[in-house]
């Protein structure tokens, strides 16, 4: 009885593929100019990389009032990025690229006072599926369809450049 349980029991594991598709994954951050946005795949998802510049930290804690969650006061990150900038780094946005309303993609719109968003338009995030903004830390405006803000991921630094997304380590470089 033994012998035919545990080939069972192994059918029961994640397939090499299944493992795959869950895997955490390494980028290199150095790669990313500052005020542009690397995309990744992590577990079929987009995973946005966003190198902030001086410019776009300073604005980040002007625009308050226009959020519905300006303090990231929903789980929508692990605790280590609940704070300001929702990361790690504050130069280093890491983040899922999917809306919180019907799950589209948003377009990367760094731009302030576009004048197709708002002339108080702070720069970050549309969906134009239903017009959803996010500031660039990823949280969500007031009044729009997207009920939470951006999520963001599991994330650890292996070193200064290196990021393992889909993944919580203590040795986290800071």
């Amino acid at each position: 009885m033994v012998a035919t349980a545990i080939p069972f029991i192994k059918s029961m594991e994640p397939s090499e593929a299944a493992k795959a598709a869950g895997a955490p994954v390494e980028t290199d951050v150095s790669r990313v100019d500052p005020g542009k946005l690397l995309t990744i795949e992590w577990r079929g998802r987009p995973i946005w990389i966003v190198h902030r510049t001086k410019e776009m930290l300073r604005v980040l804690n002007k625009h308050d009032n226009l959020l519905a969650d300006p303090r990231s006061e929903q789980p929508q990150q692990p605790p280590y990025a609940a704070n300001p900038t929702r990361s790690i780094k504050p130069d280093f946005l890491v983040m899922v690229g999917v809306c919180t309303h019907l799950g589209c993609i948003p377009v990367y719109r760094p731009e302030p006072g576009a004048a197709d968003l708002s002339p108080e338009w702070p720069g970050g995030f549309y969906c134009p599926c239903h017009g959803s903004k996010f500031d660039l830390a990823g949280r969500v405006f007031k009044n729009v369809p997207a009920p939470l803000n951006l999520e963001v991921p599991p994330y650890t630094y292996l070193s200064e450049t290196r990021l393992l997304i889909g993944e919580e380590k203590a040795r986290a470089a800071t």
